[in-house]
């Protein structure tokens, strides 16, 4: 895997400004699931000689009855304990924080490498906002996350503290090649993540235990199946709840998400018997929105009479429809049932997330999708939509330059998507689609 480098700190510091001029993109705001406010959690950064993954810890935990310190804290030890190299970022404008001082003392503690990133710091002439913060004891680096002063030298001292922690790009480069099509087993504690992967090795290669919350100490399985090179991917170190009741455990946050970005396939594994949990339902929630390929597999169908297997198959297929495209498999690692297809159907998801359309294509099904369905009128205006263009794969990802996009409705997005799917077979890749202003909309109105 990528070295880990979590960013941690107060809110309202600036991580989350950071973390998307790092990433180089924006991440969704808002989601509709209860809950989950955890807004950017995950990227890689690959715009340098050393890519890495980054990790926002801003938002993990979104308990209110908590103590705001001990909630920092926790999120510190977490950080340590995931991540090669920790940046601790504070805020120049308002200061030196208790809370800073806190989170420092415990950063000092750790064997890991810290950046000390004193962000607001708006350029050369305001360096000295950062004097203050040399009391952290800590190397220290004064960043704009808004206007980008000084993140480029932040990125080459970041590549040098990689380079201190003895991370071998170009065995991580080799693995990657070595590992075929790679898939991240994740879920909750005893659902049977590693049974069903012993089951398709024919072998046990993963610590299977009974009690929920059991720490693993796995590695990643590379195997052949049909002439073809796979790898499991460990998602090692399941840990115990703890206080915090309402937040998806952090081994779903870091462990799991880290897993299913460094697979390329991720399968979220159920319990048949328990049915669809709310911590499901947020890692579901997180996976669909980070547009990870994903294959839902309800496992322990075994412990469900026959004559009951429709009707839970119905409940499933409605508790999981906020990501439709998801396909779900119903399995048994006892048994094997249902495992025999898991495979292929990897390998046709991946296929499609490489799918390239032609712009001339995507233009003519537009012209076919607005012809059968005009947009709807929106204040007494109508949508015109100039062209649509894929600009990246992995998934597909496809803008459309339109006159005004406050113009189309959610509905409508909806159907343009839907339309996508149906013409170019993207039944089970996950989509990613942009409405953007045409540059020039002044000369066409």
């Amino acid at each position: 895997m990528l070295p880990t480098i979590a960013l941690i700190g107060r809110p309202n510091v600036g991580k989350s400004t950071l973390f998307n001029r790092l990433i180089r993109r924006q991440k969704a705001l808002t989601h509709d699931l209860p809950g989950v406010t955890r807004d950017r959690i995950y990227g890689e950064v690959r715009a340098t000689e050393k890519p890495f993954a980054l990790v926002d810890t801003g938002g993990l935990v979104m308990d209110e009855n908590e103590n705001f310190e001990q909630e920092i804290l926790q999120q510190a030890h977490e950080a340590i304990a995931e991540s090669q190299v920790i940046l601790l970022v504070v805020d120049g404008k308002n200061g030196l924080n208790p809370v800073d001082e806190q989170v420092a003392r415990d950063l000092r503690e750790s064997e890991k490498p810290v950046l000390l990133v004193v962000n607001k710091v708006d350029g050369y002439e305001k360096e000295d906002l950062a004097i203050e913060f040399h009391s952290l004891g800590l190397d220290l680096i004064p960043i704009s996350a808004a206007h980008g002063y000084n993140v480029p030298d932040l990125l080459e001292r970041v590549g040098e503290l990689i380079d201190g922690t003895g991370f071998d790009y170009n065995a991580y480069e080799n693995a990657e090649e070595d590992a075929g099509l790679r898939l991240a087993m994740v879920g909750r504690p005893n659902a049977g993540k590693s049974s069903i992967c012993n089951a398709m090795l024919g072998e046990k290669r993963f610590i299977v235990s009974d009690r929920a919350g059991t720490t693993r100490d796995s590695v990643d399985v590379t195997f052949e199946r049909g002439g073809r090179r796979y790898t499991f991917v460990d998602t090692a170190g399941v840990r115990r709840k703890g206080k915090i009741s309402d937040s998806l455990e952090r081994f779903s946050v870091l462990r799991s998400l880290k897993a299913s970005k460094n697979a390329q396939v991720a399968v979220l594994t159920l319990d048949a018997e328990d049915g669809v949990t709310l911590q499901d339902k947020k890692l579901l929630s997180f996976l669909d929105r980070e547009k990870t390929p994903l294959i839902l597999v309800v496992n322990k169908m075994d412990l469900i009479p026959k004559d009951k297997r429709d009707k839970v198959k119905k409940y499933f297929k409605e508790e999981l429809r906020i990501a439709p495209h998801v396909p779900i498999v119903y399995t048994s690692a006892v048994t094997k049932a249902g495992l025999g297809g898991l495979l292929p159907l990897a390998d046709k998801l991946w296929q499609e997330c490489q799918i390239r359309v032609t712009t001339g294509v995507l233009n003519r099904s537009l012209q076919d999708a607005i012809t059968r369905h005009q947009p709807p009128v929106v204040k007494r205006r109508r949508a015109k939509f100039y062209y649509l263009t894929q600009t990246d794969i992995t998934p597909p990802t496809f803008v459309f330059f339109v006159n005004n996009p406050d113009l189309v409705k959610a509905s409508y997005q909806r159907y343009l998507e839907n339309q996508l799917r149906k013409s170019f077979g993207l039944k089970m890749a996950p989509m990613q689609v942009y409405f953007r202003s045409s540059h020039d909309k002044n000369k066409k109105k």
